[in-house]
């Protein structure tokens, strides 16, 4: 009982949670532990007015699920199976599933676990630049090309101008890229299945979270956004492996 006389609430709250995690785990949200119960993988108790109520078992529970996606990038799915395992008394050690000796994490030299160059979940939130309303003037200066490239580029879906005319701080970025691929002799043109690999992957995204999103709980867009960006950091974490392994076939690596 506290001073008052009132019951004292056993368990963590959410936020507690996540002070816990973050020094582990840099990149995890309310909004991520939020979507992890929703899916089944963790089930913390409730209070008679609704509040979560983590135990010292739902952090470790926490613990491992983000871990094994970091270090072995394992889908979701597959842990929620290791872990029913457990529950069920069927792995080696109960409550913390083995991981499968043959997934080792890939490290940076910075330490961080993750494939180099590919960007992490929170990479893809909302960006407060993404809102600028740049003139086709603007991306000329700012990327350094001249207007027949800008052309180009639209010509061949790679910017794409808002309704009104205007562009955003991507299309800046991408102009610069494809200013530099020029270098090489490589053309607007030569891009375009670039264009039509990254409509894939979008579609790929959207067909998922769609259904989230209509869901119709006031945490369903929490859930649904947190799931966008987890699969985009996936998607690109999976193209950048894709290149790399076919870049070995071509230096003989």
């Amino acid at each position: 009982m506290t001073a008052a006389g009132r019951p004292q609430r056993e368990g963590l709250s959410i936020g507690a949670v996540l002070a816990q995690l973050r020094p582990d785990f840099p990149d995890v949200t309310i909004s991520k532990i939020r979507f992890l119960e929703s899916e089944g993988l963790v089930r913390p108790a409730r209070t008679p007015s609704g509040y979560r109520q983590f135990g010292p078992a739902d952090v470790e529970r926490l613990r491992y699920i983000l871990a094994a996606q970091r270090d072995h990038y394992l889908p979701l799915k597959v842990i929620k199976e290791q872990l029913d395992a457990a529950d069920r008394g069927d792995s080696a050690t109960p409550g913390v599933p083995r991981l499968p000796r043959k997934l080792v994490a890939i490290s940076t030299s910075d330490g961080a676990d993750r494939v180099p160059g590919a960007p992490g979940p929170d990479e893809f939130a909302s960006d407060p630049d993404a809102d600028a309303r740049l003139t086709g003037d603007d991306v000329l200066d700012h990327a350094g090309i001249d207007g027949l490239m800008l052309e180009e580029l639209r010509q061949y879906g790679l910017v794409k101008p808002s309704a009104a005319g205007f562009y955003d701080t991507d299309a800046v970025r991408i102009a610069r890229t494809v200013k530099a691929m020029s270098d090489y002799g490589i053309e607007p043109r030569h891009l375009r299945a670039f264009r039509a690999s990254a409509d894939r992957e979008v579609g790929l995204v959207e067909q998922i979270v769609a259904p989230v999103y209509r869901q119709r709980d006031a945490d369903a867009k929490a859930r649904a956004d947190e799931l966008v960006k987890e699969l985009a950091a996936l998607s690109v974490t999976l193209h950048t492996l894709l290149v790399k392994t076919g870049i070995r076939g071509v230096t003989g690596g």
